[in-house]
């Protein structure tokens, strides 16, 4: 009978474990930006290995990069987990598009999702071209997931009429009653614990999921004030090494810091490997410039052509909206970066040479024969002074003078063997003799 019960204990402990349920939980807050996509990629990617229940995403967002979003969003559709967003707060511009992009949709109470038109950097409203493209990212989107698309195309284009919600003047930006009652989102619940209950996930172990050092590290990076630091240092090492011989600390931070740009682009994918085959061979021909052909030509020349072109490219990105004000956003990032690096070169060679802590590292006085400064002791003093060869002299050889062995050289004689010599004069370390016949 013990037998029995302990097997049944067993059977029924493996039945609970089997039933322990899993949710991971994932955070869209703040700016939408290229960083969070490989964030999002990751937390999809682990729930898949682990197997879990499903994945929640808490959105709090007033919207971003366009071309993030849509990242973001593939990842999201293609995941085969479960996908919940839980809207609280807010879900707008390209938050609106990430959260359509979840099978379900939880919206807390007082929070709102749209208006996701696309706008510049201004905030202004650009053409037709790119709101037809987001339009066909939101009515796909909701397609995809049984949402309504007229609505969905609404939140991007005030022309769409949506009877009782939007005229042709207004874009439609959802509050959470409304999104329920016009079916964008399920169901509206304040807390977590809630949401889990609705999805019949009450008992599952909750996973929080961040951003790691990493991900961190390469969000960091791609913020366009430290993407241009880092051009910008890496033009000034390079203008440093070209202009000064060999190869130093200035060329070696520069390749760091171009180095980092390249690998945080290609990470969010805005550089792709041409991009980094552009920038390597250029730096091999400025390489080759600088150490193998005197001067400054063609390899070098086509070398930084192919350095600025990588970094032109690699700033335009995987934007979907490449347009004037695009081109112009990068060649103005590229311009104040080389200005920047230039005006460096410049302070530094200015001003560096007069510092306290570079004086102590270079001879700032030049040593003068005249102020007692010699290389090498002169034998003036020996001037009018005879001897004898001691081997020939063709013009150079050893002579001894005052019992002492000398090398010297025949002023434009040659001189035998114990021929007698006479030292006419000493040019620092060059004792100059003649035979004395």
């Amino acid at each position: 009978m013990l037998k029995i019960l302990l097997i049944i204990f067993l059977l029924a402990s493996t039945f609970c474990v089997s039933q322990q349920k899993t949710v991971y939980l994932g955070f869209i807050e703040g700016d939408i930006d290229l960083g969070l996509s490989p964030y999002v990629s990751r937390v999809i990617s682990e729930a898949e290995k682990n197997n879990v229940d499903a994945i929640i995403f808490k959105i709090n967002t007033f919207g971003g990069r366009v071309d993030a979003a849509t990242q973001i969003k593939d990842a999201i559709l293609s995941s085969k987990i479960k996908t919940v967003a839980f809207v609280n707060n807010r879900a707008i511009s390209a938050g609106a598009l990430i959260a359509l992009s979840c099978i379900t949709i939880v919206m807390a109470p007082g929070s709102n999702f749209g208006a996701a038109t696309v706008v510049d950097q201004t905030g202004q409203k650009v053409g037709e071209k790119y709101q037809s493209y987001m339009r066909s990212e939101m009515r796909s989107t909701a397609e995809k997931n049984g949402r309504p698309t007229d609505i969905a195309q609404a939140m991007v284009d005030e022309r769409i009429v949506i009877p009782g919600l939007s005229d042709s003047t207004q874009l439609v930006t959802l509050t959470s009653e409304e999104a329920v009652k016009y079916k964008m989102a399920d169901t509206i619940i304040s807390k977590l614990d809630d949401v889990l209950k609705y999805l019949n996930l009450g008992n599952a172990e909750v996973i929080d999921i961040r951003t790691n050092w990493a991900e961190d590290v390469v969000r960091f990076l791609s913020h366009p004030i430290i993407s241009s630091i880092l051009l910008m240092i890496g033009f000034f090492g390079l203008l440093a090494e070209i202009k000064t011989p060999g190869w130093g600390l200035p060329g070696t931070a520069g390749l760091i810091a171009l180095a980092l740009f390249f690998g945080s682009s290609y990470i969010l994918q805005l550089a792709s490997i041409i991009e980094i085959l552009m920038f390597i061979v250029g730096i091999i021909l400025i390489a080759v410039e600088i150490f193998v052909l005197p001067g400054f030509g063609v390899p070098g020349i086509l070398g930084i052509i192919l350095v600025f072109a990588s970094i032109f490219f690699s700033l335009l990105g995987g934007d979907p909206f490449i347009n004037f004000e695009t081109i112009s956003l990068a060649i103005i990032q590229l311009t104040i970066a080389i200005i920047a690096a230039i005006i460096m070169v410049f302070l530094l060679a200015k001003y560096l040479p007069k510092t306290s802590a570079f004086s102590k590292l270079v001879l700032s006085e030049s040593e003068k024969a005249d102020q007692g400064f010699v290389s090498y002791p002169s034998e003036t003093s020996l001037i009018g002074k005879t001897g004898k060869a001691l081997t020939v002299l063709r013009p150079a050889g050893i002579a001894e003078i005052d019992g002492k062995k000398y090398d010297v050289i025949a002023d434009n004689e040659y001189i035998e063997p114990g021929k007698v010599i006479k030292v006419i004069r000493v040019e620092g370390i060059k004792v100059v003799v003649s035979e004395i016949k």
